[in-house]
C-alpha cells in the first residue's frame, strides 16, 4: 500500500479503494460500511456549510466509542475544520472548560454526555449534535436547525444522480496545518490543549501501515476498539491506522468490562490486539495464572524435557483469549507489571510495548514483538529522533527527549507551557526518566513531572486534585500520591479551625472521609481516591513554599 503525504487525502483513498467493504461497527449493533461513512461525512459537510463553518473552525466531540463517533471525527477533518476530542469521563464542568477554552462552534455528544452538560455553561457554542443519530440536541442557530431537518432533501439536490466515489473529494490539508487540539486536563487553570498538526496523524498512521500494515495484516481483516478514541493512542492505533488501511474496526459503545472484552475477543478475531496493561494484566491475572499455578502444572514446568511443550499450550491457551487471531499484542499507556511481562516472555507470547505521549499524538517507540527487548518500550520509530540528557544514556537515567515529524506545534493559548516543553532546536521535553541501551531500545525508569498514571493509562494530575481538595473542610494542605494502581491523599488538616468547632480525632476522620466521597462525585472514574490518610505535621516545602514531592511519594 502506497503511502501519502497528505492525511485527509488518506482517508479519501481508503474510502474509494474499500468502497463496498465493512468499515465501523457498533459491537452487537449496526455496521456501516466505507460508503455508507463517505455519505455519512458528506451530510455532516452540508450541515457545517449550512451554518457557515470555515476552514479552521473548531468542533468538539465528546461522547463513548462508537461509530458515529467516527464519521464526526472525520468530517470535521476531511471538511478542514479542527477537531477538539474530549474524554467522556470527564465531568460536566470539566467539558465546559475545554468547548469554552478552544472556542469550539459545534459540540457532538454521546447520549451520556448529554444529559450531564448545561448549554448555558458554553455561550460560544452555536449547537450541540446528538452522536446516535445526529439530531439536533441545542441549536443557537436556525441555520443548523433547517439544515438538519432539510438534509436528505440538501444531499439530494447536491447529487441528483445518488452519490458516487468520484463525488468524494475531501480538503486537502497542509501537513503543518493545525488538525485538531487533544487536551490532556479539563480543568481550566491547568489546560493544555495539545495543538497536533496534520503531520503528525500522517506519521503516526503512515508509520502503522509500513511495520504493521503492509508486512503482518490483511485490508477487510478486524480489529477491536478498546481505548477511548477522545486519547490520541486509540485513536491514532485502534482507528486512524486500521481505517486508513481498509480494516473492519468494531466499537465497543458502552464500559468495558473485562468478561465483555473477553466476549469480543472470541467473537471478533482481532488481526492485531491494542491495549493498556489493565486489560491484559486482568487478563492473565483472572484466566491464565489460576489454571497454572497448581501444583501439578508447576512440577511440569520444572521438567526441561517437556516444559516447552507445557509452555507452548499455555501460549496457545493465552493468545486464544485475544481471539486467537492476532499477529501481535501492543501494550502502551503505563508501566506494564514486571510478573505479568516475565510471564508472557517465558511463554513467547507475541506482545511487546510501546511508548508515547499525547504531544507525540502518540507514537514515540515501537519494535516488533519478534525483535522487542523485554523491560524496554521499543527504539524510536521512524521520523523520530530519541536522547537521554545524562552523562551516560546506557546506564545513568536521564529525561527522555524526542524530535521530529509527530511532535505538535504546542500548547493553545499557552506559550510559556510551549517554550518549557519545546526547547529551541525543536526537543520536546516528555518529562520522564530513561536509559537507551546501545541498540536504542529505550527503558523508561520513572516520572520526572508530577503526571500520574492511572492503571488503564489515563493521566492523572495531582494538582487538579489538590486544589479542589485544599478548598474543601478542614483541610490545611494536601498531596496525592499513588499506591499501585490506587491515588491517595495526604491531608494535613487544619487544627486549629478543627479545634475551634469542637472536633475529636475521629470527627477529624469522618471529615476527612466525607471530602473523600464529595471529590470523588466530581472528579473522573480513573482519578478518584482510594483514601484519604491524616498527615499530623505540616508537609515539608522548597523556598518557593511548595511542598517537596519527592519526601512522601513513598508513603504507605
Amino acid at each position: 500500500m502506497d503511502l501519502i503525504n497528505n492525511f485527509n487525502k488518506t482517508i479519501e483513498r481508503s474510502i474509494v479503494s474499500n468502497w463496498d467493504y465493512d468499515a465501523l461497527t457498533d459491537y452487537k449493533g449496526a455496521t456501516l460500511q466505507f460508503k455508507d461513512v463517505a455519505r455519512k461525512i458528506e451530510k455532516m459537510h452540508i450541515m457545517m456549510e449550512q451554518i457557515g463553518v470555515r476552514k479552521g473552525d473548531k468542533i468538539a466531540i465528546c461522547g463513548r466509542n462508537s461509530a458515529h463517533w467516527g464519521v464526526a471525527f472525520l468530517a470535521t477533518l476531511t471538511y478542514g475544520a479542527v477537531a477538539v476530542p474530549i474524554l467522556h469521563e470527564f465531568n460536566a464542568e470539566q467539558i465546559h472548560n475545554i468547548v469554552n477554552h478552544s472556542e469550539s462552534r459545534l459540540l457532538f455528544v454521546g447520549d451520556v454526555v448529554a444529559k450531564s452538560i448545561d448549554p448555558e455553561q458554553m455561550p460560544g457554542i452555536e449547537g450541540i449534535v446528538y452522536l446516535p443519530d445526529f439530531s439536533v440536541f441545542m441549536s443557537r442557530s436556525n441555520q443548523l436547525v433547517f439544515a438538519r431537518e432539510h438534509l436528505n432533501e440538501l444531499f439530494g439536490q447536491k447529487y441528483p444522480k445518488s452519490f458516487r466515489k468520484t463525488d468524494v473529494n475531501y480538503y486537502e490539508d497542509d501537513k503543518e496545518e493545525l488538525a485538531l487540539i487533544n487536551y490532556t486536563s479539563g480543568t481550566t487553570g491547568f489546560s493544555k490543549g495539545v495543538m497536533l498538526p496534520y503531520r503528525t496523524l500522517t506519521g503516526n498512521v503512515n508509520f502503522c501501515i509500513e511495520e504493521l500494515g503492509n508486512p503482518h495484516l490483511e485490508p477487510h481483516s478486524s480489529m477491536l476498539s478498546i481505548l477511548p478514541m477522545a486519547h490520541m493512542y486509540g485513536m491514532a492505533i485502534e482507528f486512524l491506522f486500521p481505517f486508513s488501511f481498509g480494516i473492519h474496526l468494531f466499537f465497543l459503545t458502552r464500559l468495558p468490562s473485562p468478561a465483555i472484552i473477553a466476549q469480543a475477543f472470541a467473537d471478533v478475531k482481532p488481526t492485531l490486539v491494542v491495549s493498556v496493561p489493565l486489560v491484559i494484566e486482568k487478563i492473565i491475572r483472572k484466566r491464565v495464572f489460576p489454571k497454572i499455578q497448581n501444583n501439578v502444572v508447576r512440577l511440569l514446568l520444572n521438567m526441561p524435557v517437556i516444559s516447552k511443550k507445557v509452555k507452548q499450550k499455555i501460549c496457545e491457551q493465552v493468545y486464544e483469549a485475544f481471539g486467537g487471531n492476532a499477529y501481535e499484542v501492543i501494550i502502551g499507556g503505563a508501566a506494564l507489571n514486571k510478573e505479568v511481562e516475565a510471564f508472557l516472555h517465558s511463554i513467547e507470547f507475541p506482545y511487546t510495548v510501546g511508548y508515547g505521549t499525547t504531544e507525540c499524538a502518540p507514537l514515540i517507540s515501537y519494535q516488533d514483538w519478534k525483535s522487542y527487548a523485554m523491560g524496554s518500550c521499543g527504539r524510536p520509530v521512524s521520523g523520530m529522533e530519541v536522547c537521554i540528557l545524562s552523562r551516560d544514556p546506557q546506564s545513568a537515567e536521564g529525561e527522555i527527549i524526542t524530535r521530529g515529524r509527530h511532535v505538535m506545534l504546542g500548547y493553545y493559548k499557552n506559550e510559556e507551557a510551549t517554550r518549557e516543553a519545546i526547547d529551541s532546536d525543536g526537543w520536546y521535553h516528555t518529562g520522564d526518566l530513561g536509559t537507551m541501551d546501545a541498540d536504542g531500545n529505550i527503558f523508561i525508569r520513572g516520572r520526572k513531572k508530577n503526571m500520574l498514571l492511572s492503571s488503564n493509562g489515563q493521566n492523572v494530575y495531582p494538582e487538579e486534585i489538590e486544589d479542589k481538595l485544599n478548598s474543601m473542610a478542614i483541610v490545611s494542605e494536601s498531596i496525592v500520591v499513588q499506591d499501585g494502581d490506587k491515588f491517595i491523599a495526604l491531608v494535613h488538616p487544619d487544627y486549629e479551625e478543627a479545634k475551634a468547632m469542637g472536633f475529636t480525632q475521629e470527627d477529624v476522620e469522618k471529615v476527612m472521609e466525607q471530602n473523600r466521597q464529595d471529590i470523588n462525585a466530581v472528579m473522573p472514574a480513573y482519578s478518584r481516591l482510594s483514601a484519604v490518610r491524616i498527615h499530623e505535621d505540616e508537609f515539608a516545602k522548597t523556598p518557593k513554599k511548595s511542598i517537596k514531592r519527592y519526601l512522601y511519594q513513598n508513603i504507605r
